[in-house]
């Protein structure tokens, strides 16, 4: 089962910042948008953004703004960072195509935002 690996979560007060990394195998990457997801403690998995292999973004109107995504396609890496973090921000955050493949799900990075 091929996965892919985050990175970069912590505990972070509000207002602050973070940068999440993911990595995995070219497979994955060669050819795929790439997105990252969260999901909240209670709550199903939501997409937060993704990018395509040419740097095309698309955010979910909630995290416009504060969350930029980004992308190495020489490294396989994706990025995620998240500035003016708030605590409803606090969820386990997981990298993945867009669609997403349910055999590429990673343990995932968790972020926790004090107030």
């Amino acid at each position: 089962q091929v996965q892919l690996v985050e990175s970069g979560g912590g505990l972070v007060q509000a207002g602050g910042s973070l940068r999440l990394s993911c990595g995995g195998p070219t497979s994955i990457f060669r050819f795929n948008v790439m997105g990252w997801y969260r999901q909240a403690p209670g709550q199903e998995r939501e997409l937060v953004a993704s990018i395509t292999r040419g740097g095309i973004t698309n955010y979910v109107d909630s995290f416009k703004g504060r969350f930029t995504i980004s992308r190495d396609n020489a490294k396989n890496m994706v990025y995620l960072q998240m500035n003016s973090l708030k605590t409803e921000d606090t969820a386990v955050y997981y990298c993945n195509t867009d669609p997403a493949a349910s055999s590429y799900w990673g343990q995932g990075t968790q972020v926790t935002v004090s107030s």
